[in-house]
């Protein structure tokens, strides 16, 4: 199971956001699902993002009505523009470059084989996130055997204290 579901199912100040199409991410419309459920979800949200999330994050806060969180913890943030990309995701090609509106802090692993540390070391510093290089856990998802992840858990800690 993925860390966060385990960190969702265990806890119930998780909200997990339910896309209507992940087996065919369509960019548009994660950005106006995220937005939705903006409203319901309050001011006091910290955004935890994997992978397409991270993308989603950003072109949300490029076009949000409502920007009313407080930060954004970002987890392996794939390059949907390498070669080998899967075509289910170029639709997330050229994510806004500007700095996120709020703080924000990127996890990367140097053996992700969805992007380079340093492509995610770039988006971090476009995006003004703290970037933290981590090694050894692939693409920090299902396949990378991190369970309930307690080293992320401690970043996110980590990351919400330093934001009160």
């Amino acid at each position: 199971m993925h860390w966060q579901s385990l960190w969702s199912a265990g806890d119930p100040r998780y909200i997990k956001l339910a896309h209507d199409s992940w087996d065919a991410p369509d960019r548009h419309v994660w950005v106006r699902e995220l937005e939705a459920a903006m409203p319901a979800i309050g001011s006091d949200t910290v955004i935890v993002a994997h992978s397409l999330g991270c993308m989603l994050t950003a072109f949300w806060a490029a076009s949000a009505t409502s920007q009313q969180v407080r930060g954004a913890f970002l987890v392996a943030p794939p390059n949907p523009s390498r070669p080998d990309s899967p075509p289910a995701i170029t639709n997330f090609r050229d994510p806004p470059r500007q700095t996120l509106p709020f703080p924000s802090v990127m996890i990367g692993s140097d053996d992700d084989p969805c992007a380079s540390q340093d492509f995610m070391a770039g988006l971090a510093r476009d995006w003004g996130s703290r970037f933290v290089p981590v090694s050894g856990v692939k693409h920090i998802g299902t396949m990378s055997r991190v369970g309930r992840w307690p080293a992320g858990q401690a970043l996110l800690e980590e990351f919400i204290a330093g934001l009160r």
